[in-house]
């Protein structure tokens, strides 16, 4: 399926569901944010990325590690 505006996207968003009843809620963020940044300094020492397994190059979590 070619999704062919954020709307659609949004619209089958919010009709997802779980066989248990859970709902989706879903927020679009319109607003651009700027490429390139770099990193705090220190940032790749102080804290750990843990990547997702189903899609590593999209989900990750940065967790502080313990000094």
């Amino acid at each position: 399926m070619l999704f062919d505006a954020i709307g659609t996207v949004v619209r089958l968003m919010r009709k997802a569901s779980t066989t248990t009843g859970l709902r989706t809620t879903v927020n679009v963020i319109r607003r651009a944010y700027e490429t390139g940044r770099k990193v705090a300094k220190g940032f790749k020492s102080d804290m750990k990325l843990v990547f997702d397994v189903l899609l590593p190059k999209w989900n990750y979590v940065a967790v502080p590690q313990q000094s």
